[in-house]
């Protein structure tokens, strides 16, 4: 290479060298100088640093640098014994994580534990790796041993966090019994012994031991009725085959329950489809909690889906007017996601009584990036409902795309625009150039196979569908669309029944396939069977259309008061529902 190329290399791995050398530095004087001096910013202290030592940690991360990690490791764990430095003796066990030696990080950490028995972080350490290493059964004693110098409000909160560290164990029912021997001192404590019985539950609930977990969190309830970690195992544990988790929450919050547990209560009651006992605790959170927004934001949430709207605004507002006077939020950003949800449900509000002004007011008041897309969106919407539709469109094409399932949503929504105000040719035509342009996006080949429907164009329906089958075959919402068409037509019907079965096969809980299956048994002759599964339909969906097949079925077996009913309930759901004003018109005229 010549004596020039030979002294670049020697130039740059001296360079090279002496930028190791400088990051090595920081680390060796912050370990060598001595703990008392940590605080004496003022006082000069020399280090305790020596030539056999510092020549010791240089070679050592030299050494981890180069690639050699069995050699840093074993210096520098020599090194953070002569030292008893935490700093060094956490740089050891690192080295072995990194390396992947499980067996080295746990030695290390050990030897850290031992060397500074006061170390917190030395006692995580052991018992990380104790569980990394499926060596359960040892974490009992350094549980002990770390939870031991702390005062009990400090070790409950401690204790609190040790599910976590068990996670991802693999014998979930060795770690319970394992955190139940290494908690045998805390468990009966007023403190300490309900976190420590709603780790164990915790725990046994991992281990999907539902009954023993309950039983854990009743211990820790009895320790103590006003303790929160008993419940909020409680609440985990919510179900309908465990009924004394819900009294055990519910005894909770017959005293002075904090409101964060019962707002966990309501969560877990709109979960389990419970909106009117959810609507009772939202009403008795604002009034036993008045200054906790949140419970405010619910309030206002449930009261809109109740059709409330007067109400849910002013619950928003308050929400509102609570959240902006909390002074221990950090300065908003526009990301807040109970601000953005208050805004769109009163932006949705005043859009059901045309204040389209007051509408666009507080979609403005919107500014995170991540719902740009959403509030344009709505914006274009109000647009279209005052007649202004062209600037609808162009307002949802000029919306910056900035992630890659823009151009795709923007598409969506231009088209969704369009069948709401029953433009349907042009939905049609915006959508299959949009399929011209992206000819392998099945979910687009959907949505234009309904749009073609409606622009009478069966005969493309049905192969766009049969194209959609054929490429995704589990796309259970073609399977659907097919078999209603077929049967909505009376066309086909055993390949309609055979269709919709499959559909079924896919998602065998869903209202509108049930439906779907309904209408072919209507269009069958099997008016009876229709009824009972229309009927079953609704009560798990309440929907405009599934109304109007019900009504159609109640009306063609003679019981035509019954069909108003749930004709008029399905107005009161959508009143502008095409399918079910074209029923009542073709069924009811004189």
């Amino acid at each position: 290479m010549g004596e020039r190329g030979e002294c670049m290399l020697d130039y740059y791995g001296l360079m090279t060298l002496t930028k190791r050398l400088l990051a090595s530095l920081a680390l060796l004087a912050w370990a060598c100088v001595p703990a008392s001096a940590a605080t004496k910013e003022a006082e000069i202290v020399n280090s305790e640093l020596t030539g056999p030592l510092f020549y010791e940690i240089l070679v050592g991360e030299l050494s981890a640098q180069d690639g050699d990690a069995g050699t840093g490791y074993a210096l520098l764990l020599d090194a953070a014994r002569n030292t008893r430095s935490q700093a060094l003796f956490e740089r050891a066990v690192q080295l072995a994580l990194g390396a992947r030696d499980g067996t080295s990080a746990l030695h290390a950490a050990q030897a850290w534990s031992q060397a500074l028995p006061q170390s917190r972080e030395a006692s995580q350490y052991v018992i990380q790796i104790l569980i990394g290493l499926n060596r359960i059964a040892e974490t009992a004693e350094p549980i002990r041993r770390s939870l031991a110098p702390m005062a009990q409000g400090e070790r409950a909160a401690a204790i609190s966090l040790l599910p976590r560290y068990f996670s991802r164990a693999t014998d979930r029912k060795l770690a319970a019994a394992t955190l139940e021997q290494a908690l045998a001192g805390e468990l009966g404590g007023k403190v300490t012994g309900p976190a420590a019985w709603a780790c164990i539950g915790a725990m046994r609930l991992m281990a999907q031991d539902t009954a023993a977990a309950l039983a854990a969190a009743q211990k820790g309830a009895a320790l103590n009725s006003g303790a929160r970690e008993p419940v909020e195992l409680a609440l985990a544990l919510m179900a309908p085959d465990l009924p004394g988790a819900e009294a055990l929450v519910r005894k909770y919050l017959a005293g002075k329950p904090l409101p964060e547990l019962r707002m966990g209560y309501a969560r877990k009651l709109l979960q389990a489809e419970r909106e009117a006992d959810a609507r009772a605790e939202s009403l008795h959170l604002t009034r036993s909690a008045p200054d906790y927004a949140p419970g405010w934001l619910l309030r206002g949430t449930l009261e809109f889906q109740a059709k409330n709207p007067d109400a849910a605004r002013t619950s928003l507002l308050r929400y509102i007017q609570l959240d902006k006077a909390d002074t221990s939020n950090e300065p908003s950003d526009g990301t807040d996601r109970g601000p953005v949800q208050a805004y769109l449900l009163l932006a949705q509000i005043e859009e059901g009584y045309q204040r389209w002004d007051e509408a666009q007011r507080y979609l403005s008041l919107i500014t995170s990036p991540e719902d740009v897309m959403r509030v344009q969106i709505r914006r274009a919407n109000i647009l279209a409902r005052q007649g202004k539709v062209a600037e609808g469109r162009a307002l949802i094409r000029g919306i910056a795309e900035t992630r890659a399932e823009d151009a795709r949503g923007k598409i969506s929504a231009e088209a969704q625009l369009l069948r709401d105000n029953k433009l349907f040719g042009e939905a049609y035509e915006v959508l299959r150039q949009a399929l011209v342009a992206m000819p392998q996006d099945t979910d687009l080949a959907y949505d234009l196979a309904m749009a073609a429907e409606k622009v009478g164009k069966s005969d493309e329906m049905e192969i766009l569908l049969r194209r959609v089958i054929a490429e995704r075959p589990d796309y259970h919402h073609a399977y659907n669309a097919l078999g209603y068409s077929l049967a909505d037509r009376g066309v086909r019907l055993d390949e309609a029944r055979t269709l919709v079965a499959k559909a079924l096969s896919f998602a065998p809980d869903d209202p509108y396939i049930v439906d779907s299956m309904a209408w072919v048994e209507f269009r069958s002759g099997n008016a009876e069977t229709a009824l009972r599964l229309l009927q079953e339909a609704f009560k798990r969906r309440p929907d405009a259309e599934i109304a109007a097949h019900l009504g159609e079925v109640l009306w063609h077996l003679n019981q035509q008061q019954k069909a108003r009913t749930a004709w008029k309930e399905g107005l009161e759901l959508k009143q502008d529902n095409e399918t079910l004003l074209e029923t009542m018109r073709r069924l009811t005229k004189p």
